[in-house]
């Protein structure tokens, strides 16, 4: 299975293990040293880009559509995609999570950031 959150979600800490933490951003904070899947990350033109479907359309064409949905979800599988963006606020990893969805069929739900639960 593949979650997404963002670097500030305190519940990270308390994953056992059983899933890998992958930054999946441009930039990192410098006190992350998990792993990083530069492939999904935007480009720094992009991340400065405020029109989001400017950018949505762009991350398609420029990143997404030069990758294999299937791959990268065998790649990926049992992680949690980060970046910066808090739940509810646009952000890439979503358009990540909504293009593996649709081409493995599997949901890939946001990691919550209250509980160690799912947020569906």
């Amino acid at each position: 299975m593949i979650y997404t959150s963002y670097y500030s979600n305190r519940n990270l800490k308390k994953i056992d293990g059983s899933l890998r933490l992958v930054g999946i951003s441009q930039g990192i904070p410098k006190w992350y040293h998990g792993e990083v899947f530069k492939k999904l990350a935007p480009t720094w033109a992009m991340v400065k880009m405020t029109n989001e479907d400017d950018y949505t359309a762009l991350y398609k064409s420029q990143i997404l559509s030069g990758l294999d949905p299937i791959e990268i979800a065998k790649l990926l599988d049992n992680s949690i995609l980060l970046c910066w963006e808090k739940p509810g606020d646009f952000c890439h990893r979503r358009l990540v999570a909504k293009w593996l969805e649709e081409a493995t069929g599997q949901e890939v739900p946001e990691w919550g950031e209250d509980t160690n639960k799912i947020c569906f």
